[in-house]
Protein backbone atom coordinates (compact mmCIF):
# COMPACT_ATOMS: atom_id res chain seq x y z
CA UNK A 1 0.00 0.00 0.00
CA UNK A 2 1.49 3.38 -0.77
CA UNK A 3 1.92 6.10 1.78
CA UNK A 4 -0.58 9.12 1.34
CA UNK A 5 2.29 11.39 1.89
CA UNK A 6 3.77 12.66 -0.85
CA UNK A 7 6.95 14.58 -0.69
CA UNK A 8 8.06 17.21 -3.99
CA UNK A 9 10.83 17.29 -5.13
CA UNK A 10 11.55 21.05 -3.58
CA UNK A 11 11.55 19.39 -0.69
CA UNK A 12 13.57 16.44 -1.54
CA UNK A 13 16.41 18.48 -2.16
CA UNK A 14 16.78 19.36 1.63
CA UNK A 15 15.79 16.07 3.30
CA UNK A 16 18.67 13.46 2.69
CA UNK A 17 17.96 10.25 4.13
CA UNK A 18 15.60 7.27 4.67
CA UNK A 19 15.61 4.26 6.77
CA UNK A 20 16.24 1.17 4.65
CA UNK A 21 18.08 -2.15 5.65
CA UNK A 22 17.65 -5.63 5.64
CA UNK A 23 15.64 -7.03 9.15
CA UNK A 24 17.17 -10.56 8.31
CA UNK A 25 20.15 -10.04 9.07
CA UNK A 26 20.96 -10.37 12.74
CA UNK A 27 24.50 -9.52 13.53
CA UNK A 28 25.83 -6.11 12.97
CA UNK A 29 26.77 -5.45 9.18
CA UNK A 30 25.99 -7.75 6.61
CA UNK A 31 27.81 -9.56 3.86
CA UNK A 32 25.96 -7.73 1.40
CA UNK A 33 27.40 -4.48 1.48
CA UNK A 34 24.49 -3.01 2.71
CA UNK A 35 24.43 1.24 2.78
CA UNK A 36 25.29 3.37 5.51
CA UNK A 37 22.86 3.86 8.24
CA UNK A 38 20.71 6.07 6.23
CA UNK A 39 19.56 5.75 2.01
CA UNK A 40 21.02 9.00 0.39
CA UNK A 41 18.52 10.05 -2.22
CA UNK A 42 20.49 12.76 -3.77
CA UNK A 43 19.84 16.42 -4.30
CA UNK A 44 21.52 19.59 -3.69
CA UNK A 45 20.04 22.42 -1.56
CA UNK A 46 18.37 24.56 -3.81
CA UNK A 47 19.13 22.59 -7.15
CA UNK A 48 15.75 21.59 -7.43
CA UNK A 49 13.74 23.30 -10.38
CA UNK A 50 10.79 25.63 -10.51
CA UNK A 51 9.32 25.55 -13.23
CA UNK A 52 6.52 22.36 -12.20
CA UNK A 53 8.71 19.80 -13.74
CA UNK A 54 10.11 18.41 -10.74
CA UNK A 55 9.55 14.58 -9.90
CA UNK A 56 7.48 13.31 -7.11
CA UNK A 57 8.81 10.17 -5.00
CA UNK A 58 6.49 8.67 -3.10
CA UNK A 59 7.36 6.56 0.09
CA UNK A 60 5.80 3.25 1.64
CA UNK A 61 5.48 1.54 3.92
CA UNK A 62 8.17 -0.57 4.98
CA UNK A 63 9.43 -3.49 7.15
CA UNK A 64 12.85 -3.74 6.59
CA UNK A 65 15.01 -2.78 9.78
CA UNK A 66 17.55 0.56 9.17
CA UNK A 67 21.31 -0.33 9.65
CA UNK A 68 22.34 -1.47 12.96
CA UNK A 69 18.24 -2.30 13.92
CA UNK A 70 17.55 -5.81 14.28
CA UNK A 71 15.07 -8.60 15.03
CA UNK A 72 16.74 -10.87 17.64
CA UNK A 73 15.14 -14.13 19.40
CA UNK A 74 14.09 -12.08 22.16
CA UNK A 75 12.67 -9.19 20.72
CA UNK A 76 9.00 -7.95 21.22
CA UNK A 77 8.44 -6.24 18.16
CA UNK A 78 10.42 -5.79 14.60
CA UNK A 79 13.70 -4.00 14.19
CA UNK A 80 13.41 -3.66 18.29
CA UNK A 81 16.78 -4.13 19.27
CA UNK A 82 19.73 -1.55 18.63
CA UNK A 83 22.57 -3.80 17.86
CA UNK A 84 25.21 -0.74 18.18
CA UNK A 85 23.91 0.54 21.79
CA UNK A 86 22.21 -2.54 23.22
CA UNK A 87 24.29 -4.22 26.10
CA UNK A 88 22.17 -7.51 25.81
CA UNK A 89 22.61 -8.07 22.51
CA UNK A 90 26.03 -5.84 21.69
CA UNK A 91 27.38 -5.78 18.10
CA UNK A 92 24.86 -9.21 17.53
CA UNK A 93 21.94 -11.45 19.11
CA UNK A 94 22.27 -12.57 22.58
CA UNK A 95 26.11 -10.94 22.63
CA UNK A 96 25.76 -9.10 26.45
CA UNK A 97 28.16 -7.15 27.90
CA UNK A 98 29.54 -8.05 30.95
CA UNK A 99 27.23 -7.06 34.37
CA UNK A 100 28.60 -3.99 36.22
CA UNK A 101 31.19 -5.13 38.65
CA UNK A 102 31.98 -3.01 42.31
CA UNK A 103 33.97 -0.80 40.31
CA UNK A 104 32.82 -1.18 36.46
CA UNK A 105 30.49 -0.16 34.80
CA UNK A 106 29.87 -1.45 31.57
CA UNK A 107 28.25 0.21 28.07
CA UNK A 108 27.92 -0.90 24.28
CA UNK A 109 29.39 1.72 21.63
CA UNK A 110 29.38 1.04 17.93
CA UNK A 111 28.42 -2.36 18.28
CA UNK A 112 31.56 -2.87 21.10
CA UNK A 113 31.36 -3.76 24.93
CA UNK A 114 33.41 -0.57 26.15
CA UNK A 115 34.52 -0.20 30.22
CA UNK A 116 34.66 2.44 32.22
CA UNK A 117 35.72 2.73 35.77
CA UNK A 118 33.90 4.33 38.87
CA UNK A 119 35.88 7.05 40.22
CA UNK A 120 34.78 6.98 43.28
CA UNK A 121 36.05 3.09 43.43
CA UNK A 122 39.41 4.15 43.08
CA UNK A 123 40.38 1.75 40.14
CA UNK A 124 41.83 1.86 36.45
CA UNK A 125 41.46 -0.33 33.63
CA UNK A 126 45.93 0.10 32.93
CA UNK A 127 45.63 -3.14 30.43
CA UNK A 128 43.10 -2.83 28.05
CA UNK A 129 41.34 -5.80 28.80
CA UNK A 130 37.51 -6.09 28.95
CA UNK A 131 37.17 -8.84 31.04
CA UNK A 132 39.15 -8.27 33.86
CA UNK A 133 37.40 -5.13 34.77
CA UNK A 134 39.29 -2.28 36.46
CA UNK A 135 42.12 -4.42 37.93
CA UNK A 136 44.63 -1.23 39.12
CA UNK A 137 44.40 0.89 41.94
CA UNK A 138 44.48 4.42 41.37
CA UNK A 139 46.10 5.39 44.99
CA UNK A 140 49.24 2.67 43.89
CA UNK A 141 52.99 4.62 43.40
CA UNK A 142 52.94 2.60 40.15
CA UNK A 143 49.60 4.13 39.04
CA UNK A 144 48.97 7.66 40.84
CA UNK A 145 46.03 9.20 39.45
CA UNK A 146 46.61 7.89 36.23
CA UNK A 147 48.36 4.97 34.67
CA UNK A 148 51.89 4.39 34.15
CA UNK A 149 52.03 7.41 36.92
CA UNK A 150 54.52 6.41 38.84
CA UNK A 151 55.25 8.20 42.77
CA UNK A 152 58.87 7.59 42.75
CA UNK A 153 60.19 9.39 45.83
CA UNK A 154 59.59 8.20 49.21
CA UNK A 155 58.42 11.25 50.39
CA UNK A 156 55.82 11.86 47.81
CA UNK A 157 53.57 9.02 48.15
CA UNK A 158 50.61 8.79 46.27
CA UNK A 159 47.90 10.68 48.27
CA UNK A 160 44.04 11.64 48.43
CA UNK A 161 44.63 15.60 47.31
CA UNK A 162 41.37 16.74 48.31
CA UNK A 163 39.89 14.02 51.20
CA UNK A 164 36.79 12.76 48.77
CA UNK A 165 38.70 9.64 47.10
CA UNK A 166 38.98 10.90 43.77
CA UNK A 167 42.32 12.99 42.88
CA UNK A 168 45.02 11.20 43.68
CA UNK A 169 48.87 12.40 42.84
CA UNK A 170 52.40 12.46 44.24
CA UNK A 171 53.03 14.30 47.15
CA UNK A 172 51.01 17.18 48.32
CA UNK A 173 50.66 21.00 48.00
CA UNK A 174 52.55 23.13 49.80
CA UNK A 175 51.35 23.79 53.64
CA UNK A 176 50.26 19.89 53.45
CA UNK A 177 51.86 16.99 54.08
CA UNK A 178 50.64 12.96 53.21
CA UNK A 179 49.42 11.12 55.94
CA UNK A 180 48.82 7.82 56.60
CA UNK A 181 45.12 7.61 57.35
CA UNK A 182 42.64 4.16 57.95
CA UNK A 183 39.08 4.15 59.10
CA UNK A 184 35.73 3.12 57.81
CA UNK A 185 36.18 4.41 54.09
CA UNK A 186 39.51 3.24 53.25
CA UNK A 187 43.01 3.30 54.12
CA UNK A 188 45.79 5.14 52.39
CA UNK A 189 47.68 8.71 52.25
CA UNK A 190 45.81 11.72 52.20
CA UNK A 191 47.13 15.36 51.96
CA UNK A 192 46.68 16.71 55.22
CA UNK A 193 47.10 20.67 56.66
CA UNK A 194 50.03 20.53 59.06
CA UNK A 195 49.83 24.34 59.31
CA UNK A 196 46.66 24.81 61.54
CA UNK A 197 45.07 21.20 61.66
CA UNK A 198 45.06 20.40 65.66
CA UNK A 199 45.02 16.88 64.84
CA UNK A 200 48.39 16.88 62.81
CA UNK A 201 50.14 19.99 63.90
CA UNK A 202 53.37 20.88 61.88
CA UNK A 203 53.83 16.97 61.23
CA UNK A 204 51.35 13.90 61.07
CA UNK A 205 49.95 12.65 64.09
CA UNK A 206 51.43 15.05 66.05
CA UNK A 207 47.97 16.34 67.92
CA UNK A 208 47.69 19.59 70.39
CA UNK A 209 46.77 19.42 73.55
CA UNK A 210 43.77 21.34 74.12
CA UNK A 211 44.91 22.71 77.93
CA UNK A 212 48.73 23.32 76.95
CA UNK A 213 49.99 21.50 79.63
CA UNK A 214 47.29 23.40 82.15
CA UNK A 215 47.48 26.59 81.41
CA UNK A 216 45.02 28.96 81.79
CA UNK A 217 42.07 28.86 79.36
CA UNK A 218 39.17 31.39 79.00
CA UNK A 219 35.29 31.17 78.49
CA UNK A 220 35.01 29.16 75.08
CA UNK A 221 38.82 29.21 74.43
CA UNK A 222 41.18 25.63 73.87
CA UNK A 223 44.77 25.51 72.96
CA UNK A 224 45.50 24.53 69.24
CA UNK A 225 47.23 24.95 66.14
CA UNK A 226 48.65 27.69 64.62
CA UNK A 227 51.26 28.02 61.64
CA UNK A 228 52.77 24.28 62.29
CA UNK A 229 52.95 25.35 66.53
CA UNK A 230 51.03 23.87 69.27
CA UNK A 231 49.89 26.31 71.97
CA UNK A 232 48.22 29.35 70.40
CA UNK A 233 44.58 30.04 72.07
CA UNK A 234 41.54 29.11 69.97
CA UNK A 235 37.68 30.21 70.10
CA UNK A 236 35.70 27.06 70.20
CA UNK A 237 33.53 25.62 67.48
CA UNK A 238 30.91 28.03 66.64
CA UNK A 239 32.31 31.12 69.63
CA UNK A 240 34.24 34.08 68.26
CA UNK A 241 36.34 36.72 70.02
CA UNK A 242 34.43 39.58 68.35
CA UNK A 243 35.61 42.02 70.58
CA UNK A 244 39.37 41.17 70.38
CA UNK A 245 39.51 40.81 74.25
CA UNK A 246 39.85 37.14 74.95
CA UNK A 247 42.09 37.35 78.35
CA UNK A 248 39.09 39.57 79.60
CA UNK A 249 36.21 37.21 78.26
CA UNK A 250 37.46 34.71 75.99
CA UNK A 251 35.31 34.07 72.84
CA UNK A 252 32.53 35.78 74.50
CA UNK A 253 30.25 35.75 71.12
CA UNK A 254 27.88 32.86 70.01
CA UNK A 255 28.43 32.69 66.06
CA UNK A 256 24.78 31.30 65.31
CA UNK A 257 22.69 34.72 65.92
CA UNK A 258 21.42 37.08 63.37
CA UNK A 259 24.09 39.27 64.06
CA UNK A 260 27.18 37.05 63.93
CA UNK A 261 26.47 34.01 61.91
CA UNK A 262 29.36 31.96 61.57
CA UNK A 263 31.85 35.14 61.58
CA UNK A 264 31.88 37.84 64.24
CA UNK A 265 29.68 40.61 61.88
CA UNK A 266 28.45 38.39 59.41
CA UNK A 267 24.34 39.69 59.95
CA UNK A 268 22.34 37.73 58.25
CA UNK A 269 19.58 40.16 56.12
CA UNK A 270 15.62 40.81 57.59
CA UNK A 271 14.37 38.18 55.86
CA UNK A 272 16.63 35.57 56.52
CA UNK A 273 17.87 33.91 59.92
CA UNK A 274 21.26 31.53 61.17
CA UNK A 275 20.82 27.93 60.92
CA UNK A 276 23.07 25.11 61.13
CA UNK A 277 22.72 23.08 57.97
CA UNK A 278 23.22 19.20 57.89
CA UNK A 279 26.06 17.87 55.34
CA UNK A 280 27.42 14.89 55.37
CA UNK A 281 28.59 13.97 58.40
CA UNK A 282 29.20 17.55 59.68
CA UNK A 283 27.52 21.02 59.44
CA UNK A 284 27.74 24.60 58.22
CA UNK A 285 26.78 27.76 59.78
CA UNK A 286 24.71 30.24 57.81
CA UNK A 287 22.38 32.76 56.87
CA UNK A 288 18.64 30.88 55.30
CA UNK A 289 16.64 30.86 53.27
CA UNK A 290 17.60 32.63 49.84
CA UNK A 291 14.16 33.94 47.99
CA UNK A 292 11.98 31.10 47.08
CA UNK A 293 13.69 28.66 49.03
CA UNK A 294 11.52 27.63 52.09
CA UNK A 295 13.37 26.01 55.64
CA UNK A 296 12.80 22.48 56.39
CA UNK A 297 13.67 21.46 59.92
CA UNK A 298 13.34 22.85 63.36
CA UNK A 299 13.51 26.63 64.43
CA UNK A 300 15.49 27.33 67.73
CA UNK A 301 15.41 23.39 68.92
CA UNK A 302 19.18 22.61 68.56
CA UNK A 303 22.23 23.27 71.18
CA UNK A 304 21.90 26.80 72.63
CA UNK A 305 18.49 27.31 71.00
CA UNK A 306 19.97 27.06 67.50
CA UNK A 307 17.97 26.44 64.49
CA UNK A 308 18.73 22.80 62.82
CA UNK A 309 17.60 22.13 58.53
CA UNK A 310 18.06 23.10 55.15
CA UNK A 311 16.20 24.96 52.77
CA UNK A 312 14.10 23.43 49.68
CA UNK A 313 12.29 24.78 46.74
CA UNK A 314 9.27 23.04 47.12
CA UNK A 315 7.96 23.44 44.13
CA UNK A 316 10.42 21.20 42.70
CA UNK A 317 12.24 18.93 45.41
CA UNK A 318 11.68 15.25 45.12
CA UNK A 319 12.06 14.90 49.20
CA UNK A 320 9.94 18.10 50.26
CA UNK A 321 7.25 18.06 47.15
CA UNK A 322 4.40 20.93 47.99
CA UNK A 323 5.78 20.68 51.90
CA UNK A 324 8.64 20.24 54.47
CA UNK A 325 9.18 15.81 54.20
CA UNK A 326 6.31 15.27 51.68
CA UNK A 327 8.23 12.63 49.70
CA UNK A 328 7.61 11.46 46.01
CA UNK A 329 7.80 7.89 45.93
CA UNK A 330 10.58 6.13 43.94
CA UNK A 331 12.29 3.19 42.88
CA UNK A 332 9.79 0.82 41.81
CA UNK A 333 9.50 2.34 38.23
CA UNK A 334 11.37 0.69 35.44
CA UNK A 335 10.18 3.11 32.83
CA UNK A 336 9.53 6.46 34.84
CA UNK A 337 11.09 8.79 37.05
CA UNK A 338 9.13 10.56 39.93
CA UNK A 339 9.05 14.53 39.19
CA UNK A 340 7.81 16.87 41.48
CA UNK A 341 6.72 19.52 39.43
CA UNK A 342 4.76 22.96 40.70
CA UNK A 343 4.38 21.38 44.50
CA UNK A 344 2.85 18.18 43.01
CA UNK A 345 4.72 14.60 42.23
CA UNK A 346 3.89 13.02 39.33
CA UNK A 347 5.35 10.62 36.87
CA UNK A 348 7.44 11.09 34.18
CA UNK A 349 7.85 8.77 31.71
CA UNK A 350 11.58 8.08 30.30
CA UNK A 351 12.29 8.88 26.72
CA UNK A 352 10.83 5.99 24.19
CA UNK A 353 8.35 5.12 27.00
CA UNK A 354 4.65 6.14 27.20
CA UNK A 355 1.59 5.94 29.71
CA UNK A 356 -0.65 4.66 27.19
CA UNK A 357 -3.33 3.06 29.59
CA UNK A 358 -3.21 5.97 31.74
CA UNK A 359 -2.97 3.90 35.19
CA UNK A 360 0.30 5.08 36.43
CA UNK A 361 0.48 1.99 39.16
CA UNK A 362 2.48 -0.26 36.14
CA UNK A 363 4.97 2.08 35.07
CA UNK A 364 5.10 3.54 31.35
CA UNK A 365 4.30 0.42 30.19
CA UNK A 366 4.73 1.13 26.17
CA UNK A 367 7.77 1.67 24.40
CA UNK A 368 7.00 3.72 22.24
CA UNK A 369 10.69 3.44 20.28
CA UNK A 370 9.60 0.68 19.03
CA UNK A 371 5.51 -0.29 19.03
CA UNK A 372 3.92 -0.12 16.07
CA UNK A 373 0.52 0.20 17.67
CA UNK A 374 1.98 3.45 19.64
CA UNK A 375 4.77 4.70 17.12
CA UNK A 376 6.69 7.88 18.79
CA UNK A 377 3.57 8.68 21.17
CA UNK A 378 0.43 6.85 22.04
CA UNK A 379 -2.30 5.44 19.60
CA UNK A 380 0.26 6.18 16.78
CA UNK A 381 -0.19 3.07 14.49
CA UNK A 382 1.95 1.79 11.73
CA UNK A 383 0.22 0.11 8.59
CA UNK A 384 -0.03 -3.51 10.37
CA UNK A 385 -1.11 -4.74 6.49
CA UNK A 386 2.48 -4.08 5.15
CA UNK A 387 4.41 -4.98 8.70
CA UNK A 388 5.80 -1.50 9.00
CA UNK A 389 8.29 -1.47 11.37
CA UNK A 390 8.46 1.19 14.30
CA UNK A 391 12.23 2.73 14.93
CA UNK A 392 13.60 5.53 17.35
CA UNK A 393 9.64 5.99 17.60
CA UNK A 394 9.09 6.61 13.49
CA UNK A 395 6.95 4.38 11.55
CA UNK A 396 10.05 3.06 8.92
CA UNK A 397 9.54 4.12 5.40
CA UNK A 398 11.01 3.65 1.87
CA UNK A 399 10.71 5.00 -1.56
CA UNK A 400 8.28 3.25 -3.48
CA UNK A 401 9.36 0.64 -6.30
CA UNK A 402 8.35 2.53 -8.95
CA UNK A 403 6.39 0.37 -12.00
CA UNK A 404 7.35 -0.03 -15.79
CA UNK A 405 4.33 -0.31 -18.33
CA UNK A 406 2.74 -3.97 -17.73
CA UNK A 407 3.20 -3.31 -14.27
CA UNK A 408 6.04 -5.35 -13.80
CA UNK A 409 8.80 -2.93 -11.42
CA UNK A 410 12.26 -1.55 -13.01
Amino acid sequence: MKSQSIISGIALSVMTAVWGCSSMDHRLGTERGEPGPFIDIGGDAGTAPLDGTAEFTEYCPSSECPVGYTTCPTSTFRCDVNLLIDTQNCGACGNACPSRGSAEKYTCIDGRCVLACDPFAQKLDCNGIVDDGCETSSKSNDSCGACGNKCSDPAKPCADQTGNSIAFACGCQGGQEPCFVSDFFSSGYKCMDVVYDDANCGACGNACDPTNNGAVLYDNTYYGCHEGSCGALKCQQYSGDCDHDMAANGCEAPLWTNENCGACGNACPADQFCALQPILLTFAIGCVCDPGLTFCGTRGAGPNDTSIGRCYDLSSDLQHCGACDVACPGGQWAHATPSCEFGACKMTCRSGWGDCNGNATDDCETHTDSDPNNCGSCGTVCDAVAGQACVQGRCVVKPCEKEQDGGLPR
